[in-house]
C-alpha cells in the first residue's frame, strides 16, 4: 500500500515536471548582454558551436537566436516588451547595413521594430542576442520556440 507521503511527493513531482515542460516561457531572465543601437555596422559570421553551425555576432562572439512565432519577411520582430528584455534584439543604428563574415551565406537585412530601433535579419528573420548568454560559444537560450541560428 502506498502512503500518503509518497502519493503527494509523486503528484508534486508530475506537477513540476509538467510545468517545466509545457511552458515556453522561461523563468531565467537577466539583463547582461542587452545591446542597443550600434554605431557601426554589423558583421554575422559563423563558427561551429557544439557541432553546429552557428551564426553569432562577430563583435561579441555572442550566439544569435531565431524566433519561431517570427515570420520571415514580414519586417515584423513577435517579440517585443518583456521577451525583448530576455532576448534583445540584435540592433544597429538606422541606415546601417549589416555584413556577412566568414561562414555566412544567407540573406543580411534589417527592419524597423515598433520602438523605433533597427534590428538585423538573417534570411528575413529577425536576429536576437540572450540575456543569459555571457561568453562566446554560451547557447544557453535554446527554449521552446527559439532556436540558435544555423549559417
Amino acid at each position: 500500500m502506498i502512503s500518503y507521503r509518497k502519493l503527494m511527493a509523486a503528484s508534486m513531482a508530475v506537477a513540476l515536471l509538467a510545468t517545466a515542460c509545457g511552458s515556453s516561457t522561461p523563468t531565467q531572465a537577466p539583463a547582461a548582454n542587452a545591446t542597443g543601437p550600434a554605431s557601426g555596422s554589423a558583421t554575422l559570421m559563423a563558427k561551429t558551436i557544439a557541432g553546429a553551425n552557428l551564426v553569432v555576432d562577430g563583435a561579441s562572439g555572442l550566439t544569435l537566436y531565431q524566433f519561431a512565432s517570427d515570420t520571415a519577411g514580414s519586417g515584423k520582430s513577435a517579440c517585443t516588451a518583456g521577451c525583448a528584455t530576455t532576448w534583445p534584439p540584435m540592433t544597429v543604428a538606422s541606415g546601417t547595413t549589416p555584413s556577412a563574415g566568414a561562414g555566412v551565406s544567407g540573406t543580411l537585412g534589417t527592419i524597423t521594430r515598433d520602438d523605433g530601433t533597427t534590428q538585423v535579419t538573417y534570411n528575413g528573420r529577425p536576429l536576437y542576442h540572450y540575456s543569459g548568454d555571457s561568453a562566446p560559444g554560451d547557447t544557453n537560450g535554446n527554449y521552446p520556440g527559439w532556436s540558435a541560428a544555423k549559417a
